[in-house]
Formats: C-alpha cells, structure tokens, sequence
C-alpha cells in the first residue's frame, strides 16, 4: 500500500499487478467480524445435528461458498480496486446479489437453526420473528422482487453511487442494502427455509424470467450515461478516456452474468420442480397400489372351512 496515493479522499491504487492479489487486500473489522460469527454459528449448528436425517453437505457448501463470496467482495483486492474501476465495482455487487444471497438461502441456515437450537430460544426468538408481522410483509415475493430491483435502480442511476465513492459509510451502507434486498428476494426463489409465504415452482421461474430483462435494462441504461463523476475525475490511469471504457465493461459485466445467474437459478428450480412432481407421482402410485391390493383382499373368496 505504500505505493498507493491519496485523492478524492481514499486511497487510490497503482496499476493492477498479480503482486496485487496478495499486498491489497482490505480489512475491514465489522464485515469481517460478521462474516466470522455467521461461520462459526453455522458450523456450531451442523455439528449439532446429531438426531433425524444427517445435515446435507451441499446445504453446507453453499453457505461457506457464500461466506467466501462475502469475502471477496469487501476484502479482496476487488474491494481495494472498485473505488478506481466501475467494471470492478460491478464484480463486487454481483459478487454479492447474485453469488453470495442465493448461496446463503440454499444452506438453510434457518432450518438448522430450528433443528439445533434449545427448545428454549427456538419458542422464545426464532418461532415469534419467523410469525412476526414485520417479516411476513418483508418476505412478501412481490415486495422482495419490487425491493431488489428498485434497489439496483436507484443506487446506479442517482447520485447516490457518486456518494458511496467518495464516502466510506455510505459505501457500506450501500453493500448492505445490496445484501438484505437480496436475501429477501432468492429466500422464496431457490431457499430451502420456511418462509411465511411459498412460492410455487412455476411463480419461482416466472419470477426469475421477469428479473432477466430488467437487468439488461438497467445495464443499458448505464451503457448510455458517462461515467460517475468520482471516476472521471480520477488521476491516470483511471480517469478520462479510461473510465468511459470501463463503463462499458461494467455494463456488459452486469447484463451477463446478472442474466447468467438468473438463468442457473431457474434450471435449479425447474429440476427441483421435477423432482417434486416425481416424489408427488410416486406417493400417488403407491397409494393406488395399495388400495387396489387392499380391494383385492377384500374381494378374494372366503376359503371354506374344512369339517
């Protein structure tokens, strides 16, 4: 870092380099402290689950995977590198709505938590917030989807992007916001967890066809403004020409792989669908099945007694 210099309040880095992977990493205490306690909460749960069906080790990958994602974004050199690059600043975002939610819901930390915590703390905090008011509205999927989207928006075609680059407050503000709008809407999309209202998985799938053009949407829009003043104005190499180009692959960078992760998302979904409507046919046959062979006892002749 002793090579960087100072302008529009922070920390402005050389040129990338691949000494760079290891020397601009960002610590920064809250995010890191929180991404630890969700952690060591989760692994502390699965080594719990010690009755009923064993924990899934997919659902446990993902939220790690997560977790990693997290990382990634506010302490890798991505985040060293987004206060002077829009394309990486967008790498960052993804990293968080598009990565990090969705593996979040398919770990099922709720579930786990349901089936490890003492019956104490499950009757007495999580069943009461789970029935709440609050996260009934919250959860809403067509407020969830409203929210994500109307986040995204109003983040990236305000003022306000300009301001989460020059203040450090607001920047996280915005990272969390981008979370929590974003764990709302795949909770109900690919999650695993109770939630106050199901979705089915033909609205699951509607839900994420209708997200992919408002992505493309919202990355045309920001293909067609110039860059955010912070970036403009940026000493060389990242300033002037070099920021209007980068504002191009930070608009191509949001369309496809907002639309990449959408689409994985709906085939998930479609071969949960299969899968469902596969174990449903199966109960159904074996259901007639039974009957037919209890019908058939039924009607079988008495065998005559022997005198």
């Amino acid at each position: 870092m002793g090579d960087d210099v100072l302008a529009h309040g922070g920390l402005i880095p050389p040129p990338f380099s691949p000494q760079r992977l290891l020397t601009e990493w960002v610590i920064s205490p809250i995010p890191l402290a929180l991404v630890l306690v969700a952690g060591v909460l989760y692994a502390i749960g699965v080594r719990r689950v010690t009755s009923g069906p064993a924990w899934p080790a997919g659902r446990t990958w993902a939220f790690f995977g997560g977790l990693v994602a997290v990382l990634l974004a506010v302490a890798s050199p991505i985040d060293a590198y987004a206060n002077v690059s829009f394309s990486t600043h967008m790498v960052q975002h993804v990293l968080l709505m598009f990565v990090a939610a969705p593996l979040f819901a398919l770990g099922a930390p709720i579930t786990l938590a349901l089936r490890t915590c003492s019956p104490r703390v499950r009757k007495g905090l999580l069943l009461p917030v789970l029935h709440s008011r609050a996260l009934a509205v919250l959860s809403n999927p067509i407020l969830a989807f409203l929210l994500f989207i109307s986040v995204q928006y109003a983040t990236h075609l305000t003022g306000f992007y300009n301001a989460a680059l020059e203040n450090d407050a607001i920047h996280e503000l915005e990272h969390a916001m981008y979370l929590a709008v974003a764990l709302l809407f795949w909770w109900p999309v690919v999650g695993i967890d109770p939630a106050p209202r199901k979705m089915s998985h033909p609205v699951r799938i509607v839900f994420l066809v209708m997200l992919m053009p408002l992505e493309a949407f919202l990355a045309i829009a920001v293909l067609n403004s110039p860059p955010y003043p912070h970036y403009a104005t940026l000493p060389a190499p990242w300033g002037g020409a070099a920021a209007v180009s980068d504002v191009s692959t930070a608009a191509a960078f949001m369309w496809v792989a907002g639309d990449l992760a959408t689409l994985i998302a709906a085939l998930l979904v479609a071969g949960a669908w299969l899968r469902h409507d596969q174990v449903r046919q199966r109960r159904i046959e074996a259901e007639i099945d039974r009957r037919e062979a209890e019908a058939a006892m039924g009607a079988a002749p008495a065998t005559p007694r022997s005198e």
